[in-house]
């Protein structure tokens, strides 16, 4: 451990941490909008600057490393001027369309735009118009909104290990794009949505519904896979309107396109509610109570077991049950009915 002292107060902080992440170990408030704590430090931003005893310029806390004895401002008059000033540069090249914006409530530029009183926009100029439409099933990209922090690309590469995205061009007409400027075609995984502060990156799936102030999150596990990944359900009524994940879990908030996309099927009016069971053979399904579906399963089994032996019967195991049920799914086939033959769909 080292110390150091943060606007008056005594801290100490693991040997290696940045002057951020001592900071915020200390519950001291530093904004930012290109850092997150999965990810390596990038100082794209430049909101996050700090004055450091000895040094005679602001510099980065993502990036500038806590040292021992140091001693750090996180907030003066002349850092907040400069805060204000980034805010409205990256204001005066932004939509002022919050109103019908997916993101209003949910937007990092928002909460600091609020957080600095910005009303007018001082630096008036050319503004970009990408106007770029994706022909994908998932992603909505709007780079009129993109702050190139530089999140989405870091966590495809840092994360995914895809390198879909990418910066192209310099100056004014930066931008981030997949290669050659063509449509997104990735594992569409929304690691990418997740992390974006803005409204540049949203789910197509998103619009029209209600905006994330207005929906419940409940917390659950995801079941495509046994991974057990944690989700939050946003629902508004009785319907999921969109699928987030915390950091603070197994899976750290990441999701693959399943996970994150994938939950229409909960919303289907084909869902099965209820067991179906023959009662006549040839008949036709008809919708049973649990006692009386798992009742006829039992009987046939036994049924079969004592005509034509144990290995008369197999079971086929699911990748999208946890651990815990696909070793009671096993148990269940050895050791109760006697036979070994367990196969999962997983396996191939």
């Amino acid at each position: 451990m080292i110390s150091l002292t943060i606007d008056d107060k005594k801290i100490e902080a693991p040997h290696g941490a940045t002057v951020l992440e001592a900071a915020r170990l200390a519950k001291i408030d530093i904004p930012t909008l290109c850092h997150d704590p999965r990810m390596k430090p990038f100082g794209a931003c430049r909101l996050c600057i700090v004055d450091i005893a000895g040094l005679p310029r602001p510099v980065t806390s993502c990036t500038t490393p806590a040292t021992e004895g140091m001693v750090v401002t996180t907030s003066s008059p002349r850092l907040e001027r400069l805060r204000k000033t980034t805010v409205e540069l990256l204001l005066s090249d932004h939509p002022n369309d919050c109103m019908v914006c997916i993101q209003a409530g949910d937007c990092s530029l928002q909460d600091l735009a609020y957080r600095y009183g910005i009303r007018d926009n001082r630096f008036s100029g050319a503004v970009r118009q990408h106007k770029r439409v994706d022909n994908n099933p998932f992603i909505l990209r709007d780079q009129d909104k993109c702050v190139l922090c530089g999140l989405c690309v870091r966590v495809c590469d840092e994360v995914q290990g895809v390198g879909a995205i990418g910066y192209a061009n310099r100056g004014f007409e930066s931008d981030i794009c997949p290669p050659f400027k063509k449509d997104l075609n990735c594992e569409f995984c929304g690691q990418c949505v997740s992390v974006c502060p803005t409204g540049a990156l949203t789910a197509k799936m998103w619009v029209g519904q209600p905006r994330l102030d207005g929906l419940q999150p409940t917390e659950t596990t995801c079941t495509y896979c046994g991974c057990g990944c944690n989700v939050t359900l946003h629902t508004h009524g009785n319907k999921v309107a969109r699928v987030s994940s915390r950091s603070d879990n197994h899976n750290r908030g990441w999701l693959c396109v399943k996970g994150r996309f994938g939950y229409d099927f909960i919303n289907s009016p084909e869902r099965l509610t209820t067991p179906l069971i023959r009662r006549q053979k040839g008949g036709a399904l008809e919708p049973a109570g649990w006692d009386e579906a798992l009742d006829l399963i039992t009987s046939r089994l036994q049924s079969v077991k004592e005509q034509y032996g144990p290995d008369a019967i197999g079971g086929l195991a699911s990748a999208r049950c946890t651990n815990e049920e696909n070793y009671l799914f096993q148990k269940l086939l050895r050791a109760g009915i006697g036979t070994n033959n367990v196969d999962h769909c997983a396996r191939y």
